[in-house]
């Protein structure tokens, strides 16, 4: 020990004589907790190193300077920083876990916010895309019967005709942006109310059996059981509208359509088949992506069809959650099968 009467000096030159040896044993001590550091990954055992690298070299550099001679000093100090470890290290533990939650929780809510600019992105590319080619078209035949270029009446209504088949596309266009806005956005307002699958299914089928028979495709529905589900009738339709006109697009002609409907436990569960040839599996998990239409490989779709906007399935997707429903879509026989679940009504 030194003396408190002791010069300066010569304090100094005891400071100067113990001050190699205390670096010799707090050196090799940093050097190895470095190399942990740098070898962890895992943000607990990182700040627990934190804490216990200086506590570590601390006691190796008080036992290089008192000569490993276990006193009374010694024994105190050891006690201090096992006290001090005892405290601080669980309190590292806890600071790393929640600090790589929050980490982990960040890095995927950015994942996210870029995914849904990707797709708002695509979206816009899509859409604006798909509403200036009939409105093109629109404009052109107008031109055409505005400067008297068609002037017999069979080729005047033949125009006219298509000009009313291009505007009822951009109105279902615009309709499905609507209803997706109003999905994603929260604002669907449901009334709910015991639904018979019977009669929404009949009528989704009448109203795409003239898409179907324009392009030579067989829509046939096979029900074990007809039961009534609680929702909305109009949502409910739409879903199943938008699988139905899904699956005859990619239908190829002579192919066939298969409504399924049968019951399972609590859940109604109808299913759609449909004759696409298969969806590659990578694909799979993006079908019901908004803007989302497939490889170009798939069945193309004819003149009499044109590609839709990608909303569909995106639609029939948020509709159904909405109806606390599950939806989903896998490879089945010549090409997939699209199935929803949904919950029974009371009684």
């Amino acid at each position: 020990m030194i003396d408190p009467h002791e010069p300066w000096a010569a304090m100094v030159q005891h400071a100067l004589h113990i001050l190699p040896v205390a670096l010799a044993l707090v050196l090799p001590v940093v050097a190895v907790g470095a190399l942990l550091l740098r070898r962890t990954r895992a943000l607990g055992t990182t700040m627990t190193l934190l804490v216990l690298i200086p506590l570590v070299a601390l006691l190796a550099g008080v036992l290089g300077i008192s000569g490993f001679m276990f006193t009374s000093t010694l024994a105190t100090m050891v006690l201090v920083c096992l006290l001090v470890a005892l405290v601080v290290v669980p309190v590292a533990l806890v600071i790393g876990r929640l600090t790589a939650r929050r980490t982990v929780w960040e890095r995927e809510a950015r994942e996210r916010e870029r995914a849904a600019e990707a797709s708002r992105r695509e979206l816009v590319a899509w859409i604006s895309h798909d509403l200036r080619s009939p409105l093109a078209g629109i404009r052109a035949m107008a031109e055409a019967l505005a400067d008297g270029v068609v002037a017999e009446p069979d080729e005047v209504a033949g125009y006219a005709a298509r000009i009313g088949s291009e505007t009822s596309r951009l109105s279902g266009m615009v309709d499905d942006l609507f209803e997706l806005s109003r999905i994603t956005a929260g604002a669907l307002s449901l009334t709910m109310a015991a639904v018979p699958l019977r009669e929404v299914v009949g009528d989704a089928l009448a109203a795409q059996a003239p898409v179907a028979l324009r392009k030579g495709v067989r829509v046939l529905a096979d029900a074990q059981a007809w039961p009534t589900v609680l929702g909305s009738d109009t949502e409910l339709g739409r879903v199943v509208r938008n699988l139905l006109a899904n699956a005859i697009r990619h239908t190829p002609p002579d192919g066939t359509v298969t409504v399924r409907v049968d019951r399972d436990g609590t859940d109604a569960v109808l299913a759609v088949d449909d004759a696409c040839g298969g969806i590659p599996d990578a694909e799979l998990a993006r079908v019901f992506d908004v803007a989302f239409r497939g490889a170009a490989a798939r069945t193309p779709e004819s003149g009499d069809q044109p590609a839709g906007a990608g909303l569909g399935l995106a639609i029939a997707k948020g509709l159904v959650e909405a109806h606390h429903g599950r939806i989903d879509a896998h490879n089945h026989g010549p090409g997939c099968r699209f199935e929803v679940r949904l919950p029974l009504a009371a009684g």
